[in-house]
C-alpha cells in the first residue's frame, strides 16, 4: 500500500493519521473544511513534539507532517489504496460517507471502519464491495495504544483481513480478532461502565472525582470511567450507548440523561475544554 486515506480529522482521525505517518506511510487526511484540517495538522505537530515526554518515540514534527496531505471532501481519497474512516458514531453520517467513498474510490480500495459499536456488516451493505470492508477499533490516543480490535464483516474476504493485519503490524499494533457483534469486546463492557458511572453523578450518589477515585485507588485503573469519557468524548460515548441500546433492545444500555444533556450543552470533554472535568485548553 502506498497511500492511506484517513477520513475524518477529529480526535481519532488525528491519532490514526499521526500513527500512520510516524511509521512511514503517506497519508491523505480528509474532512469537510480547511479549518478542521488546519487544526488537525496543528494537533499532530503538538503530539509529535510531546511524544517522547508521553513515553513514545522521539519524533520530528516536520518529518511526520511531510507525509500528510489534506483534502476537503472525499475526492481526495480517490487514489488511496486503503481508507480508514473515523467520522462520528452516527449511522446517517457514516452511511453518507461510505456511499460517497464507494462512488469515488477504486474497486480495489479497502475500507477500514474505525467504529466503537456499529456492526461492520451493516456498513458493508451500503457499498458495492462488502468483501473489502473490515472493522478496526482503534483506541484513544491511537499512537500510544498497542492493540486494536480487528473485526471482519460477514462478507469480508481473507485477503482483506490479511491486508489489514499487515498494515496494523506495520503501524506497531497487535490485532485482537473479534466477531462482528455490536460493541465488539471493549465497548460492550466499557460503555456500560461509563453509562452507569454517569448515572451515579446524575442521581447525586457521588461526584465525578469520587467515582473515578474508587476505580483508580481500589481497582488500579490509571483513569476512572468519567475521565475516560472526557478523553473519548462525552458525545461519542452517548452515540455509542445509543447504538448498543438500539441494536440489542436491552434496557441495560439505556443512555443516562446526563450524557444527553452534556452533549446538547457542548460539554464534550477534553476536546471542548469541559466535560465531567474542566480543562485549561481544549485538546
Amino acid at each position: 500500500m502506498t497511500v492511506i486515506g484517513v477520513i475524518g480529522a477529529g480526535v481519532m482521525g488525528v491519532g490514526v493519521a499521526q500513527n500512520l505517518a510516524q511509521t512511514g506511510h503517506d497519508v491523505v487526511l480528509v474532512d469537510k473544511d480547511e479549518k478542521i484540517l488546519a487544526d488537525a495538522l496543528g494537533a499532530i505537530a503538538r503530539n509529535a513534539r510531546m511524544s517522547r515526554l508521553m513515553g513514545g518515540p522521539a519524533l520530528d514534527p516536520d518529518e511526520v507532517l511531510s507525509r500528510i496531505t489534506t483534502s476537503v471532501g472525499v475526492a481526495g481519497a480517490a487514489k488511496c489504496d486503503l481508507v480508514v474512516e473515523n467520522v462520528t458514531e452516527n449511522w446517517d453520517v457514516k452511511r453518507e460517507v461510505y456511499e460517497a467513498l464507494d462512488a469515488t474510490c477504486s474497486p480495489d480500495t479497502v475500507f477500514v471502519v474505525n467504529t466503537s459499536a456499529i456492526p461492520i456488516t451493516k456498513v458493508a451493505a451500503v457499498t458495492g464491495r462488502p468483501d473489502k470492508v473490515i472493522g478496526v477499533h482503534f483506541m484513544n490516543p491511537v499512537p500510544a495504544k498497542p492493540a486494536v480490535e480487528l473485526i471482519p464483516g460477514f462478507h469480508t474476504s481473507p485477503a482483506t483481513v490479511q491486508r489489514t493485519r499487515d498494515l496494523l503490524t506495520a503501524m506497531g499494533k497487535k490485532s485482537v480478532d473479534v466477531k462482528d457483534s455490536c460493541g465488539f469486546i471493549s465497548n460492550r463492557v466499557l460503555m456500560l461502565t461509563v453509562n452507569e458511572a454517569a448515572y451515579l453523578v446524575h442521581e447525586g450518589v457521588a461526584d465525578a472525582e469520587s467515582v473515578d477515585e474508587v476505580f483508580r485507588s481500589c481497582f488500579g485503573h490509571p483513569m476512572g470511567p468519567l475521565e475516560t469519557a472526557d478523553l473519548i468524548g462525552v458525545d461519542t460515548i452517548l452515540y455509542s450507548v445509543e447504538v448498543l441500546y438500539e441494536h440489542y433492545a436491552d434496557s441495560k444500555y439505556r443512555p443516562c440523561p446526563l450524557l444527553k444533556q452534556m452533549t446538547d450543552a457542548g460539554l464534550h470533554g477534553r476536546k471542548s475544554g469541559r466535560g465531567f472535568y474542566t480543562y485549561s485548553t481544549a485538546n
